[in-house]
């Protein structure tokens, strides 16, 4: 088990994440803030449609960062947007994510 600990770590492992489409129906004039809410849930817009009056925002999200999200988007658009989610594919996580998580997991293995 040590062996295969060891060589699991030298090999430099890759954490992957789900990631899900996203898309988010939002009146016109509350696109800016539901679009910057977005980027720091670290999600990357794929693309805008127009559907009458309202904005359909596109995009791909991890679901880390959907945690709580209808409860965010209810209160930047005073509860007139709504979204979907749909699982698309597995990316790695980001170098300094992983690096954090992997920080958190050896301080509760030295415990």
């Amino acid at each position: 088990m040590m062996a295969f600990k060891e060589a699991f770590m030298k090999a430099e492992p890759q954490l992957l994440e789900p990631i899900y489409n996203l898309e988010v129906r939002v009146p016109e004039e509350m696109m800016g803030e539901v679009m910057g809410d977005l980027q720091t849930r670290r999600s990357m817009i794929m693309g805008v449609d127009t559907f009458g009056n309202y904005q359909v925002i596109k995009a791909k999200t991890p679901l880390a960062e959907l945690d709580r999200y209808s409860t965010s988007l209810r209160s930047l658009s005073q509860g007139r947007a709504s979204f979907s989610q749909q699982f698309a594919e597995y990316q790695p996580v980001p170098f300094e994510i992983q690096r954090k998580l992997s920080k958190e997991l050896a301080e509760v293995e030295a415990v």
